[in-house]
C-alpha cells in the first residue's frame, strides 16, 4: 500500500522505488495506491478529457511486470488505485467502489473517503482511502468526518456491506499531529532519533485509547520522521511557515468487526506488516510518500474460476482461433459478457487487443475473425469478462 500526497505536483519521470525493491519480481500479489492530487477545476476537466496522469504512470510503471489495474476511484482530488497480479483477476470478485465527501459539510470532495473492496479468494477486503480536516485544532472534526465515512460506506450485496464488515485497511492523509511539543523540541527529536518521544503525543496514537471508533485498529511503529511539512524540492521541514512536522500520512489496518454477518476468520491475519517506511528521495510535494507492506494469511481460498478456457496454444491458422469455455453453474451470464485477446502486460480489463460477443445462453464457443487477429510477433492471453461482474472471470 502506497499513501502519498502529491498536491498540484506534476508526476517525476520514475516511481518503481514506491513499490519496493522486489517489484519486477511479482512477489507482490496486489499493490494499492493512493494519490491526494491537484482537485482544481480547470484541473479536473482536463483529467475529465483525457485520462488522468498519475494513473497513467502508475499503470506504465506496474504492467510492465504484469499487473493489473482491477479498481480506480476518483473524488475530486482524491485517487484511488488498485493493482493485482493478472493471474488472480479471476479469483477477485464483487468489485465495488464508494466516495464520501466531507468537505464544506458534506458538500465538497476535497475532504472525505473513497473505497474499494472486493473479496479477495473468498475473504471481504476493503481499501479505504481519507483525506480528514487539517490543524491542530480540528482533530475532534476528523474523527467525526471519518466515523461519518464508515457509517455512509455501505456495499450491496454478500454479507460485508459496511467497510468494518471486511478485512479494512485504512490510509491516506489523515492529518493528525503532534501535540504539547513546540517546532523546536519536535525538530530536535527528529534530529537526534528519538522518535518515541514524539510518538506519544501523536493525536492519533492518543486516540486509539480514548475514541471508540477506533477500537481495533492497528499501526506498525513509526520509525522513520515525520512525513510533513517540507519545503518543495528538499528534505528540509518547513522554513516559511515553520509549521510543525507531523505523521499526516498513515496506514492501519482492522480486522472483521466482532458480530459482523461474515463468518470471522480473523486468524486470517497471522503475520501482518512486514514494512512500514516513507520514502525521503522524493522532494515534487511538502510530503513524503508513505508505503506499506502487508501479508495475508487466509484459512481457505477460493481458487476455482468461474469461467474455464480451453484453447490451443498457438494459432497458426485462422480456424485455430477458436476459444471454447465451460461456465460454473453459480455462473450469471450476460449478453455483455466478451472474449478478447491481451497482449501480455495489459493495463485494465478494457485494453484488448480484439473481442467477441459470448453471446447465447448456451454458447460454449467463440472465433475470432482474421481481421481480429493481432500482427505483432508478442505473447497474448485470452481472458473472459463479465459485465454483471464488472471483472475479468476466466484466464487462458
Amino acid at each position: 500500500i502506497v499513501t502519498w500526497n502529491v498536491g498540484s505536483a506534476v508526476p517525476p519521470d520514475d516511481i518503481t522505488s514506491l513499490f519496493g525493491p522486489n517489484v519486477s519480481d511479482g512477489s507482490a500479489d496486489m499493490f494499492i495506491i493512493l494519490q491526494e492530487v491537484n482537485s482544481m477545476i480547470n484541473k479536473r476537466l482536463k483529467d475529465a478529457l483525457f485520462s488522468d496522469q498519475w494513473s497513467d504512470l502508475c499503470m506504465d510503471t506496474l504492467s510492465p511486470f504484469g499487473y493489473v489495474l482491477v479498481a480506480s476511484q476518483r473524488m475530486q482530488g482524491v485517487l484511488l488505485l488498485v493493482f493485482s497480479k493478472f493471474c488472480h483477476l479471476p479469483f477477485l470478485r464483487g468489485v465495488q467502489t464508494q466516495s464520501t465527501r466531507t468537505g464544506l459539510g458534506g458538500c465538497w470532495g476535497n475532504k472525505g473517503g473513497v473505497s474499494a473492496r472486493m473479496t479477495v479468494f473468498g475473504h471481504p477486503v476493503c481499501f479505504l482511502n481519507c483525506h480528514l480536516p487539517a490543524h491542530m485544532r480540528n482533530l475532534e472534526q476528523r474523527m467525526e468526518d471519518f466515523e461519518s465515512i464508515l457509517q455512509q460506506q455501505q456495499f450491496e450485496g454478500g454479507t460485508a456491506t459496511g467497510v468494518l464488515d471486511h478485512v479494512m485497511f485504512w490510509f491516506g492523509d489523515l492529518n493528525f499531529r503532534i501535540e504539547d511539543y513546540d517546532i523546536h523540541v519536535v525538530k530536535c527529536s527528529i534530529d537526534s532519533n528519538k522518535l518515541p518521544l514524539l510518538w506519544e503525543r501523536d493525536q492519533l496514537n492518543m486516540a486509539k485509547n480514548t475514541e471508540s471508533i477506533l477500537e481495533g485498529f492497528m499501526e506498525g511503529p513509526l520509525k522513520f520522521p515525520p512525513t510533513y511539512k517540507f519545503d518543495v524540492g528538499t528534505n528540509t521541514y518547513d522554513t516559511a511557515k515553520k509549521r510543525k512536522p507531523a505523521w499526516t500520512d498513515r496506514i492501519l489496518w482492522h480486522l472483521r468487526r466482532t458480530g459482523s454477518p461474515v463468518p470471522s476468520h480473523n486468524a486470517a491475519l497471522q503475520r501482518t506488516q512486514h514494512v512500514y517506511r516513507s520514502h525521503m528521495g522524493f522532494t515534487i510535494s511538502d510530503h513524503k510518500p508513505v508505503s506499506a507492506l502487508f501479508s495475508l494469511h487466509f484459512p481457505f481460498k477460493v481458487d476455482m474460476p468461474l469461467v474455464e478456457l480451453q484453447v490451443n496454444k498457438e494459432w497458426c491458422k485462422v480456424s485455430d482461433a477458436t476459444v471454447r469455455f465451460t461456465v460454473a453453474s453459480a455462473y450469471q451470464r450476460s449478453s455483455w459478457d466478451w472474449v478478447a485477446i491481451y497482449k501480455v502486460g495489459f493495463r485494465h480489463h478494457k485494453d484488448y487487443q480484439a473481442h467477441v460477443w459470448a453471446k447465447g445462453e448456451h454458447a460454449t464457443q467463440v472465433t475470432f475473425s482474421e481481421e481480429d487477429l493481432p500482427r505483432d510477433d508478442c505473447e497474448y492471453i485470452l481472458g473472459y469478462y463479465s459485465n454483471n461482474m464488472n471483472s475479468i472471470v476466466g484466464l487462458s
